[in-house]
């Protein structure tokens, strides 16, 4: 063999070991390449899912809010309403603090020359605002006492015309069945004595409370009828109860309810319960001064 084909054969392996080396560093470097694609391609579809789910969040989050601020929005307004009732009161109080006070500076200008020259004057016009703003207390109790009769009337009222309407409707059934009889007893020569229907008149509206203070009266409760929050007691016209008379029910030294006549018979008389602490029974006391 020549030196030439040697050599040839020299360069035909060294270019063989060249080419392999040449394909095995591209295949080495094509598998790095998939696998960094596929890694790139894997944090992407990570990527857009969290995206997915924080905008999800997000407009969940925006409607929630919304939410929130209709809820206020809506408490707000409210407060407004009644900020603004509540101002119109508090202008209303100050019109009659006004008013008071104008009183009051009237009486203290009145008085004032007297209260230079004698300290009694002055003690005066204090007493005179003490009985003012007592009279004033009083009239708020006797307003506040005044409402729960008024409320307390209008539901007697309701009970009333109901128990006349039942009356009336037994008053019929009644006179229907004793015509009845009448019939049936005829044939016998007999027949049932007629007897009119007499209706006690029942008011409609009850009078005002007659004032009791002074008078004395005492006696014991004799009927009680909680359903329709009256009660009866032993007193009657002969002793000097009217319509009206406010009596106070107490057992021992505790104090139950009030009883405000709207019946009077001649020994007895027939009122509705009001101011009611405890329920009364037959036997407690009752009188017109506590």
């Amino acid at each position: 063999m020549s030196t030439l084909t040697k050599i040839l054969i020299i360069l035909l392996t060294v270019s063989s070991i060249f080419l392999c080396g040449v394909v095995v560093t591209y295949v080495g470097n094509a598998d790095n390449y998939r696998q960094k694609y596929n890694s790139i391609r894997n944090e992407r579809d990570s990527l857009d899912k969290k995206v997915d789910a924080l905008t999800k969040q997000i407009n969940k989050n925006i409607s929630e809010k919304q939410q929130v601020e209709d809820k206020l929005n809506e408490k707000i307004a409210s407060l407004k309403a009644k900020t603004a009732e509540l101002e119109s009161k508090l202008e209303d109080a100050e019109r009659e603090k006004a008013i008071l006070l104008q009183k009051v500076d009237s009486w203290t200008s009145i008085t004032r020359d007297f209260y230079e020259t004698n300290d009694k004057q002055g003690q005066l016009l204090k007493n005179t605002l003490a009985e003012l703003n007592k009279v004033q207390a009083e009239q708020i109790k006797q307003k506040k006492e005044l409402d729960e009769t008024t409320t307390a009337l209008v539901e007697k009222m309701a009970i009333i015309e109901t128990l006349e309407s039942k009356t009336k409707r037994l008053l019929e059934e009644k006179s229907e069945l004793q015509s009845r009889l009448d019939k049936m007893l005829r044939p016998f020569g007999k027949a049932t004595a007629e007897t009119a229907p007499v209706t006690p008149p029942i008011d409609t509206v009850r009078p005002a409370a007659t004032e009791t203070k002074g008078i004395g009266l005492q006696g014991l409760v004799t009927e009680v009828d909680l359903k329709n929050s009256l009660a009866g007691i032993s007193l009657g016209a002969a002793d000097g109860v009217k319509e009206g008379m406010r009596f106070h029910v107490s057992r021992g030294d505790e104090f139950l309810c009030d009883i405000l006549i709207i019946d009077v018979d001649s020994k007895k008389s027939v009122g509705v319960l009001e101011l009611v602490q405890q329920n009364p029974q037959i036997g407690d006391n009752v009188a017109t001064n506590l």
